[in-house]
């Protein structure tokens, strides 16, 4: 059973989200990836497309999520599922970080509504 520490998680960062990876492919898994998100005060990523189902579990704080245009306050212990084929937006309004943990299948993309498509490393 491979063990994933803390000290091999490769983090990424993208529109000011941290993207700590830890099951992917490099880690050696197969069929799917998970990470946390660490998403600082007053952000408001881009919403994007995605390809997969994503399960988002949010850790700690409160965000609001849009899913096909419906926004939720979501805050700690909620558990969003996005489809495959949805479109998704994130936002922390509030004044301190959340953190989230997601999961998806191996080979994510995601399309922002400019039409570039987006394949991260953290899900590939």
């Amino acid at each position: 059973m491979p063990v994933v520490r803390p000290s091999d998680a490769v983090t990424h960062e993208i529109h000011g989200v941290r993207f700590v990876s830890h099951a992917a492919p490099r880690t050696g898994a197969k069929e799917l990836c998970a990470w946390r998100g660490e998403i600082p005060a007053g952000t408001e990523a881009p919403a994007h497309t995605v390809d997969r189902e994503e399960v988002f579990h949010l850790l700690d704080g409160e965000l609001l999520i849009t899913v096909d245009g419906r926004t939720d306050r979501v805050t700690a212990g909620d558990t969003v599922i996005v489809s495959a084929g949805a479109t998704l937006a994130v936002e922390n309004p509030t004044e301190r970080a959340a953190t989230s943990w997601v999961v998806t299948s191996v080979g994510l993309r995601a399309e922002l509504a400019d039409g570039t498509v987006i394949a991260p490393p953290w899900a590939n």
